[in-house]
């Protein structure tokens, strides 16, 4: 859990004036909480860049994951 707030905490502390997309997602879960279709369709955009970059680099995530693993 303390990876969560680290990233959390680093985005918004490097985004001077605009606001992360996690601190937005935050905030709007704050102020529609019951209002679930504007804050699903938002996490799912937000998730889309993290995706998108692990599948493109996904082969050299794997090589850098099992080069201590071998003897």
């Amino acid at each position: 859990m303390l990876f969560v707030w680290n990233d959390f905490l680093v985005g918004f502390t490097l985004a001077q004036d605009n606001v992360p997309i996690t601190a937005a997602l935050a905030g709007q879960l704050r102020q529609f909480a019951s209002n679930l279709n504007v804050v699903a369709p938002a996490a799912f955009f937000s998730a889309i860049i993290p995706l998108t970059v692990f599948a493109l680099f996904q082969r050299y995530f794997v090589e850098g994951l099992l080069a201590g693993s071998v003897k």
